[in-house]
């Protein structure tokens, strides 16, 4: 699943500290992709990409389902930049929690 993550990848998060190579975005991967599995359910009501040779861009909007009842919207874009070899080099994310 991160074959094309390189191993001195970067995740820039305005705001936060950096998350520096792969071995540290694939940890911070899995433990989103824990949380998340502990939701009710996810709906994602925006979905729309767009990519070039090196670049792809992701914007989303996703309503998250608690097992409490509880109901979270967030608005994220995730933009990716590769080197000539294909491997993702950047990572740069954005997040805004919105009124459910």
């Amino acid at each position: 699943m991160y074959d094309h993550l390189a191993d001195d990848a970067r995740w820039v998060l305005p705001g936060q500290d950096p998350v520096e190579g792969k071995a540290a975005i694939v940890a911070a991967c899995q433990g989103s992709a824990a949380e998340l599995a502990d939701l009710e359910r996810t709906d994602f009501t925006r979905f729309v990409s767009v990519a070039d040779e090196h670049t792809a861009a992701i914007d989303v909007v996703a309503r998250y389902f608690g097992t409490d009842g509880s109901v979270s919207v967030v608005s994220s874009a995730d933009i990716y930049e590769a080197d000539d070899s294909g491997r993702i080099v950047t990572i740069t994310s954005y997040a805004v929690d919105l009124d459910s």
